[in-house]
């Protein structure tokens, strides 16, 4: 007898709030790049949902409908962006500094862009030692911190009348962790986030807010994040989604491209050196 459990998915109706913490190149960039869509103003290159297809029955039937014609999707129209970031800049603000689109196409969607403010992220500098923000959350624990973030969210979806939320992760890469006894169970990474344990990362509490507010969670860097056992538990509680190890779309992207080819034709390396600035 099967005893695997049931998953149903819910319907693709009605609006999708997709809060990002970091409001940078990577974030910006992607709503940006959504609101010129929908204003006509560009194409989806690139989008696996948008443009890509699906093959159906056999070849010789041609049925390959796009995919976001065949797997209930959320419609672009249907998506409200916000996040958290620890600089004061709105979504135009910051888009404009990371440089990544043209400042005229930035312009044609500058009131839309504009209406994206950064709510106080939860930061601190000794998990990203490169980096250093004024705007955050202050005065108190990690679990406080945990609270507060989940205080934004339902805020956030009852503001902006939101039917369903998504949480991707877009800020930084912290430093490299390892699992801790901390990490084992939901028990004592409560306990740990109340005694400021250094092994509780913020990413770790974006990540706790979001399951406990049932929010599916999106890693897009290869942080520790939900890569243990007291997460991954407390996702299958709330029956609430996670994924993600990195959005690998820039250097490490390209990385796994190359590398099959130097590898089939017995290319040695003497040293593989990269910057990413692609991502």
């Amino acid at each position: 007898m099967d005893k695997t459990p049931k998953v149903t998915i819910a319907p693709a109706k009605g609006r999708l709030g997709i809060l990002t913490p970091g409001m940078g190149a990577v974030s910006t960039t992607f709503m940006a790049g959504v609101i010129a869509i929908r204003k006509g103003l560009g194409k989806p290159i690139g989008s696996i949902t948008q443009l890509g297809t699906i093959r159906l029955g056999k070849r010789t039937e041609n049925r390959v409908p796009k995919i976001k014609d065949f797997v209930p999707l959320a419609d672009l129209n249907d998506i409200y962006f916000g996040g958290w970031d620890i600089f004061e800049d709105d979504a135009y603000q910051s888009a404009v500094h990371a440089g990544v689109l043209e400042k005229t196409l930035l312009d044609q969607i500058r009131p839309e862009l504009e209406a994206i403010k950064p709510m106080k992220g939860v930061f601190n500098k000794d998990y990203v030692k490169k980096l250093d923000g004024n705007y955050i959350k202050t005065g108190g624990t990690k679990w406080d911190y945990a609270q507060a973030l989940m205080e934004d969210i339902k805020n956030f979806k009852a503001k902006h009348k939101l039917d369903r939320l998504v949480i991707v992760w877009c800020g930084s890469t912290e430093i490299y962790l390892k699992q801790h006894e901390v990490h084992a169970t939901i028990a004592s990474f409560e306990k740990a986030m109340k005694e400021d344990h250094p092994a509780i990362a913020p990413s770790m509490i974006y990540a706790y807010a979001a399951l406990k507010m049932g929010v599916p969670f999106a890693n897009g860097a290869p942080n520790l994040t939900t890569d243990f056992p007291a997460l991954n538990d407390l996702a299958k509680e709330t029956h609430t989604p996670i994924c993600g190890k990195d959005f690998k779309t820039g250097q490490t992207l390209m990385k796994t491209i190359l590398a099959p080819g130097l590898k089939a034709r017995l290319l040695g390396l003497s040293g593989w050196f990269s910057t990413n600035i692609l991502g």
